[in-house]
């Protein structure tokens, strides 16, 4: 008899990855979806502190499902990703923690520890990175809970909405309206907000926004 293959402790995390990536989420923003602790499918809670494997329950799993839509068919093809698109991690973090120290380089890129991963098709910037919005300066356009996916490396055009960070550690989402030698004029996403109009050198980076639950 030939030997069937097992479900292993990889896959099933990865068919939640897939299935939170699915439904345009992080692996936190499908637990909250699903009435579940937050922290519920985050990388952390996937080993225990003594190096054992944990799984998540039949009970979160069959939650997450009724969530997001999903037949359980549905869910056994994420779990070898067959038929689908190619999943990466990408780095994921709250944007209210994005003005930290020790998060970024001066160039932009995703560095140090902290970071969570939120399993996404495949970009074309092995630097990009996730941010879960928090609070809602952004809406209409992001409202808390919508993770936002950026490419340091996408060229950025008029009208392309950009993520920002000053030489004093200030983050934005804005919309880049005009880039001269002299000044970058931001529009802001909320009405409710003053656009910005900014000196390039008091500029550390800016990156655009490439992607968006919504």
């Amino acid at each position: 008899m030939a030997a069937q293959s097992m479900l292993t402790h990889a896959q099933i995390w990865a068919g939640i990855d897939r299935l939170a990536a699915r439904a345009g989420l992080s692996p936190s923003g499908l637990a909250k979806k699903a009435g579940l602790d937050p922290t519920t499918f985050n990388k952390s809670k996937r080993i225990t502190p003594d190096g054992r494997a944990r799984w998540p329950s039949t009970e979160s799993i069959a939650k997450a499902l009724a969530a997001s839509g999903t037949t359980v068919d549905t869910f056994i093809t994420l779990l070898t990703d067959s038929g689908k698109a190619v999943i990466q991690a990408v780095p994921l973090i709250g944007f209210a923690e994005a003005g930290g120290g020790g998060y970024f380089d001066d160039g932009g890129f995703p560095v140090g520890k902290g970071w969570d991963e939120i399993a996404f098709p495949s970009v074309t910037d092995e630097h990009a990175y996730a941010l879960e919005i928090s609070g809602n300066s952004m809406e209409p356009a992001y409202r808390k809970g919508d993770v936002i996916v950026v490419s340091p490396a996408a060229p950025i055009r008029r009208g392309d909405r950009v993520v920002v960070k000053t030489r004093k550690g200030e983050v934005m989402v804005k919309q880049l309206n005009r880039r001269t030698s002299k000044t970058i004029e931001l529009q802001s996403l909320n009405a409710d907000h003053p656009d910005r109009t900014i000196s390039p050198g008091d500029v550390l980076w800016i990156a655009r926004i490439v992607w968006a639950s919504q």
